[in-house]
């Protein structure tokens, strides 16, 4: 093979670093695969935007047909986001013959299954390393460095974005609103945060894991979701004084041949590894029986960390396509999914709580934990100056989710118990 040649769909903050990585690092992928790589055609919407790379006019196309028919190109990388078109043109590009890369944890978290069957019916590989924590070869790690083993629990920070608030509020005592705004500043958060500070890109990006660390075929509806926007600076405060980090984690659990997987606002304990991940950066705790603990850090977002996640697995096809062993590498699903019921999922919880500031009120609270057979590992009782209510926040020891939740019920029925402030899941003992 002379050359490889590569159709680019998309030239935005990604494509542009991959433009990069491969003009830059010739010489290391000719070393890896034996030939030049060139890009020779690129998809983009407006052919006379001023961009951040440079690259000449000829290469820039707006009709996907130059790329996806164009039997000299072996190669499409696709970075251009979006679901419904763009499914379309991987699967058009899959069926022409042509290898695919993406970075598109949206695409893959919906439809994933859907093109891994495309693509091996075509003879094609599909590659989407870049789909999940940018530049932290973590699906890499799951298909073939822990290819042997059996994973018992992936849990991690899997958006930048929401970790650099809860950061920034943390260690700054700075309101929600105020560093959003910063992150948005950034470029760490779109202009609608939604997908981010609500969960939902988390939540894509744990389907995927969830569904290549158990074999078993996750939807993105399994995933049990909640995001950040409503943690309040007394919750950040509280769980600092009790020995806990706040982090949104992503976490997915097999018991047996039964799994959970959800993203939620997490109390870490200050030990736990994943307590000191700050601001942008991700990192992913992986437990298999075999293995034991490992746990990768670095970079999860921006033009260069996520492109190198894209050349990579660029290297990985053109491997592939000199070794003539292309469309190899899906392996369908190997357990059926069974998901946990609410009374199968344990775990302690953080409850802050405004109760009436009369005697006996705590012990008729403790009486009802106990009737549901959950004690406390932490508790402050705190007067509050005005209305005579008195705050308490504790922390549970292990207790199924569907007991806290019918505990939550109850306490809302009280004539003395004023409001339910906030609860959260906790994660490891605190130091405290």
């Amino acid at each position: 093979m002379e050359v490889i040649s590569i159709g680019l769909l998309g030239l935005g903050t990604v494509g542009s670093g991959v433009v990069n990585i491969i003009e830059n690092h010739q010489d290391k992928l000719m070393h890896q695969v034996g030939c030049p790589v060139k890009i020779k055609k690129i998809l983009v919407q407006d052919l006379t935007k001023i961009r951040h790379v440079q690259v000449e006019s000829s290469l820039l196309t707006s009709d996907p047909d130059e790329i996806l028919l164009d039997n000299d190109i072996d190669v499409v990388i696709e970075v251009m986001g979006g679901i419904e078109e763009t499914k379309n043109y991987i699967i058009k590009a899959l069926q022409e013959g042509k290898h695919v890369v993406t970075a598109n944890k949206d695409l893959m978290a919906l439809h994933g299954s859907e093109l891994l069957t495309v693509a091996s019916k075509s003879g094609c590989d599909l590659y989407y390393e870049a789909s999940v924590a940018g530049g932290i070869p973590i699906i890499r790690t799951l298909v073939d460095g822990l290819a042997s083993d059996r994973i018992v629990k992936m849990m991690g920070i899997v958006n930048g974005t929401t970790n650099f608030i809860l950061t920034k509020m943390s260690q700054e005592g700075r309101p929600y609103e105020e560093v959003l705004k910063e992150a948005q500043e950034l470029g760490y958060a779109e202009s609608d945060p939604t997908a981010d500070v609500e969960g939902l890109d988390a939540a894509r990006k744990m389907t995927i894991l969830a569904t290549l660390g158990f074999s078993m075929k996750i939807d993105l509806e399994d995933v049990k979701v909640s995001g950040i926007s409503q943690i309040s600076d007394e919750d950040l405060l509280y769980g600092k004084q009790l020995g806990y980090t706040m982090k949104l984690i992503g976490l997915a659990h097999r018991d047996g041949e039964k799994v959970e997987v959800s993203v939620q606002p997490t109390l870490l304990s200050n030990r736990h590894p994943l307590a000191s991940v700050q601001n942008e950066y991700n990192a992913i705790y992986v437990y298999g029986e075999a293995v034991g603990e490992t746990m990768f850090y670095g970079p999860g977002a921006g033009s260069l960390p996520t492109a190198t996640a894209i050349v990579s697995d660029l290297v990985a096809v053109m491997k592939n396509m000199r070794l003539g062993v292309n469309g190899k590498n899906a392996v369908t699903p190997q357990f059926e999914k069974r998901l946990k019921e609410e009374d199968e999922k344990f775990s302690k919880y953080f409850l802050r709580l405004h109760v009436k500031d009369e005697v006996g009120v705590f012990a008729e609270i403790t009486s009802i934990f106990a009737k549901h057979g959950v004690s406390f590992e932490k508790i402050l009782q705190l007067p509050i100056k005005k209305n005579e209510v008195a705050e308490i926040v504790l922390v549970t020891h292990q207790a199924s989710s569907s007991e806290f939740q019918n505990i939550l019920s109850i306490l809302r029925d009280l004539s003395f118990v004023d409001e339910i402030k906030s609860s959260y899941r906790v994660e490891g003992s605190s130091v405290v």
